[in-house]
């Protein structure tokens, strides 16, 4: 059986394609024939074998983000679960499947092929018309055209925030741990298109999600929020948790195409400068740790930042370019609590004994989620001795602690009660001026020894 599609991908799919639109005023001249341009080209969407999403569709979609912000974007629930479809999932998803198998058949041989593969039986019929609409919605039955040339040209934003780039370049190696031993590094940059200012750059041991995202926050607290982020297809680039981050701050994250790393030239050319001007420099004391390896890095980009740039006009630093358009920059909202927004979430099931695992860490929690599903939020580069959040269906539960499994010797558990029935056996009234003690076990007398 075909697994549902979490709401959360769903949502960032809708938002993927409101995002280039969320800052413009629904006055805006043009809005509704740009959101016609989208509505024409086709996309893989999350749950559908469909491809295309109407103009009017989102039209509503960007009315109900400007309301009520990521969440609106949810799907509801499904109200038709259990009802009969036309064709199952297992026989649409196989059909699917021998389309692009044998794309140059007709339906009426692909449906052939499949009663002979024992993919639909004579209790299932296949008609041609709904086979056709399967296909139809998957753009399977368009004609192949021939490639169209890429059009490439140069760009750039006027104002700074519009547009962040950021890349991943291989750095020196540091050492690290007691031992001294030396691991590899990875400078991890974020550069604003209109100024070339850099907001934040650290070099990391690993290039994934969880090296990426603590330099992103820094990058906005140190420079507002920009309203696109360009990146590549990296891994780190395509996870779940940083497509929510940007959802949830209303930054539109826009992944360059495959193999085409042109539209980042801007990012690569600072790359070769850091290259020429910074890794040339750095003393065998730089590399002797990752902490003296940043603080050598940071002090070189703030020399950068007040050189001036040969692609700006009349010689002005990237810092001088900055100020002329600071006052376009969102900063961020002084009630966000941009350390909940960066969490890390998982979920896990409480096992009989009150625990989760998490990173080879035991948390206990509370009694009452025993074989329920939670949401584990939490920090990765913090120590474990801090606890995570546990969430259950959208609501914060508590902050769970490690186990302590000698602390829990000394616990008193607690039993469960004997139900009376008090409606067929009601409890005899208590007489009034006596008390109850507890009952001793009676010493056999002698004469029954």
């Amino acid at each position: 059986m075909t697994q549902p599609v979490p709401r959360q991908s769903v949502a960032l799919f809708r938002y993927g394609l409101i995002a280039e639109f969320v800052h413009l005023s629904p006055n805006t001249p043009g809005l509704y024939t740009k959101l016609r341009e989208k509505a024409e080209q086709s996309y893989t969407i999350p749950g559908s074998t469909r491809t295309r999403v109407a103009a009017e569709t989102l039209r509503d979609w960007l009315k109900r983000y400007r309301r009520g912000g990521f969440d609106a974007l949810l799907p509801k629930p499904r109200t038709d679960r259990g009802r009969s479809r036309a064709l199952p999932p297992l026989i649409a998803d196989a059909l699917l499947s021998l389309k692009e198998e044998l794309p140059q058949l007709s339906i009426p041989q692909l449906i052939r092929i499949a009663y002979a593969r024992g993919i639909a039986t004579d209790s299932q019929p296949l008609p041609r018309a709904t086979v056709h609409r399967l296909f139809s919605r998957a753009g399977l039955m368009r004609k192949c055209a021939d490639a169209i040339r890429q059009d490439r040209r140069r760009f750039a934003f006027a104002h700074a925030g519009e547009l962040w780039m950021s890349d991943v370049m291989h750095g020196p190696t540091v050492a690290t741990g007691e031992r001294g031993q030396r691991r590899k590094t990875y400078l991890i940059a974020f550069l604003d298109d209109a100024t070339r200012v850099i907001p934040y750059a650290a070099f990391a041991l690993a290039e994934n999600t969880q090296a990426f995202l603590p330099i992103f926050k820094q990058a906005l607290q140190r420079r507002g929020q920009p309203a696109r982020l360009y990146v590549d297809n990296g891994s780190n680039y395509r996870s779940q948790h940083l497509a929510l981050v940007c959802a949830k701050l209303g930054i539109a994250l826009i992944h360059s195409r495959p193999h085409q790393p042109e539209g980042r030239g801007k990012q690569e050319r600072w790359f070769r400068t850091v290259r020429a001007q910074f890794l040339t420099r750095i003393t065998p004391a730089d590399t002797e740790s990752l902490d003296a390896l940043n603080r050598r890095l940071w002090t070189w980009v703030e020399e950068y930042h007040h050189t001036p740039h040969s692609a700006l006009e009349d010689g002005r630093t990237p810092l001088d370019q900055w100020a002329l358009s600071a006052d376009q920059v969102r900063l961020l909202d002084v009630h966000l609590d941009l350390d909940a927004l960066f969490l890390f979430e998982t979920k896990r099931r409480v096992q009989r004994d009150r625990t989760v695992s998490l990173n080879g860490t035991v948390f206990e929690v509370d009694a009452a989620l025993v074989g329920e599903s939670v949401i584990l939020r939490f920090d990765p580069a913090a120590p474990a001795s801090r606890g995570v959040e546990v969430w259950h269906q959208d609501q914060f539960i508590a902050r769970a602690n490690p186990l302590d499994a000698y602390a829990n010797c000394f616990v008193r558990r607690h039993r469960p009660s004997r139900i009376l029935d008090t409606d067929a056996n009601p409890p005899a009234p208590r007489p009034s001026g006596l008390t109850l003690r507890k009952l001793q076990p009676r010493k056999p007398d002698r004469e029954s020894r």
